[in-house]
């Protein structure tokens, strides 16, 4: 459940009337994390809460937006929640991964949070294996929605003057029965349950992700918040003529240690 910080002022209440809620899923790669890592940053958002759960490793950190020294040594949790009332939107950032046989009571509470607090609609950012796509999903762009079917109505048309590909279903049984499709997200942790009880609570929810690979995936967070702006338009691109805004996205100072420490120099 959603516990409102005490410095958050009236913001922090948990009532986010007609805001959009931007969440990641814990994916290959992180991706969907490492996104909202960057429009929390650029956005400079405040943080207003965090989401109370069992669903979660526990962990505690220091500030991972830290800007000066005074204010690194904030600490951080699991799953905390971030406002920026001048966009109607607010973000859940989710910081480590879930317990085992705990994807469903987390999608219950979630999903419970966004009807009390009067959400618009949730925006989930995930990300799937490439290595496990079909022959379909091999063309053209590696990025995907979807759309549950409330969603649908409002923005289906936008979407299809943006270009977008809508995620491919793939074969049930490929070889035996190519003619039943369904939903097949590998790699996704709970993106496919939370959208399909989205879909049956009546949720207006999107499902944005990208095809990617274990490894450095700043590049596959670059491309799915560019993806994500040219939707919500979050920042304004300095070009009219260019839709690439990977230069205006701040990274947070924690992604100094995304890797690690370098190498000592007197191994060599």
């Amino acid at each position: 459940m959603f516990v409102p910080c005490d410095r958050g002022g009236g913001s922090a209440s948990s009532d986010f009337k007609g805001f959009t809620l931007l969440m990641p899923a814990v994916s290959v790669g992180n991706v969907g994390q490492l996104a909202v890592d960057l429009v929390i940053s650029t956005l400079n958002m405040t943080k207003v809460g965090y989401f109370y759960t069992d669903c979660l490793v526990p962990m505690v950190g220091n500030n991972p937006y830290a800007t000066a020294e005074e204010n690194s040594t904030e600490l951080s949790i699991n799953a905390e929640v971030y406002s920026l009332p001048s966009k109607k939107l607010v973000v859940l950032q989710i910081r480590s991964p879930f317990i085992k046989n705990k994807y469903r009571p987390f999608c219950q509470t979630l999903l419970s949070w966004v009807k009390s607090s009067k959400c618009a609609r949730v925006v989930l950012l995930s990300s799937s294996h490439a290595y496990q796509r079909d022959d379909e999903q091999l063309l053209g762009t590696p990025l995907r929605y979807l759309l549950t079917p409330d969603l649908e109505k409002a923005v289906g048309g936008l979407m299809q003057e943006l270009n977008w590909k809508e995620m491919e279903k793939v074969a049930a049984y490929p070889g035996i029965n190519d003619t039943e499709k369904v939903l097949h997200i590998p790699g996704g942790g709970i993106t496919k349950l939370l959208f399909t009880e989205s879909c049956s609570k009546g949720i207006q929810m999107a499902v944005l992700l990208k095809f990617c690979s274990e490894g450095d995936n700043i590049p596959d967070a670059f491309a799915l918040v560019n993806y994500l702006n040219e939707w919500l338009q979050l920042i304004k691109s300095e070009s009219n003529s260019s839709t690439d805004t990977s230069s205006q996205w701040k990274i947070p100072s924690s992604w100094r240690l995304l890797f690690g420490n370098g190498l000592p120099p007197a191994l060599f």
